[in-house]
């Protein structure tokens, strides 16, 4: 019988969740998604080759359940960093940074890619899962114009064309040095392209007198 690990099958299943998905996520990184194997994820992660096949019957159901379980924590960190600002153009900022220091520090295969390698039901569980920062984007949007920040403007044209921006590999596919500029650079891009205006010329700055 296989050795749990933890204080019960709860916390036993858990842990061997994380310890697989740590090696996917170091896998993903070093050789891209092509290259992936449930024998070499289990290897890595110190899980018995017969075992993994116990929570995870192919890499397919893997990659769906590992992207299920970091868009969770990027939502929740998200949405923390957002609510932690007021100004929707400060809001605006921090999800265009959040979304790009993401978009670096993760090598899932682009779209277009995935697609091609996932059955379409698997692919559509995950695509779904970027429904709650699509609908965020699209709230900060519609905040900052009623709110005076920009003008009124399709935020159904908008937000995907923000989207598109923040979603473009070549910007932080920059030696490590350059990535912070490049980052700071697309955010003010991004702040221009919504017509951000400035403070002092916002209906809500104070009046003085």
């Amino acid at each position: 019988m296989p050795k749990i690990i933890g204080s019960s099958l709860d916390e036993h299943r858990r842990q061997v969740r994380e310890k697989v998905f740590d090696a996917l996520r170091n896998q993903l990184y070093e050789r891209g998604f092509d290259a992936i194997t449930l024998s070499g994820v289990a290897a890595e992660a110190g899980v018995g080759r017969t075992a993994i096949y116990n929570h995870f019957p192919d890499r397919e159901h893997l990659l769906v359940e590992f992207v299920e379980d970091e868009v969770a924590r990027y939502v929740t960190r998200l949405t923390d960093a957002v609510d932690a600002v007021d100004d929707p153009a400060d809001k605006l900022a921090v999800f265009a940074r959040l979304q790009l220091e993401t978009l670096a520090d993760y090598h899932l295969p682009p779209g277009a890619t995935l697609a091609s390698a996932l059955a379409p039901s698997s692919y559509r569980r995950i695509a779904a899962h970027a429904d709650p920062i699509g609908r965020m984007l699209t709230d900060i949007l519609a905040e900052g114009m009623d709110r005076g920040r920009w003008p009124r403007q399709d935020v159904a044209v908008l937000a995907p064309m923000v989207s598109a921006a923040l979603g473009a590999r070549q910007v932080v596919d920059v030696p490590p040095e350059e990535l912070p500029q490049a980052i700071e650079l697309a955010v003010a891009f991004v702040s221009r392209a919504v017509g951000v205006i400035p403070r002092e010329a916002s209906p809500e700055a104070p009046t003085h007198g």
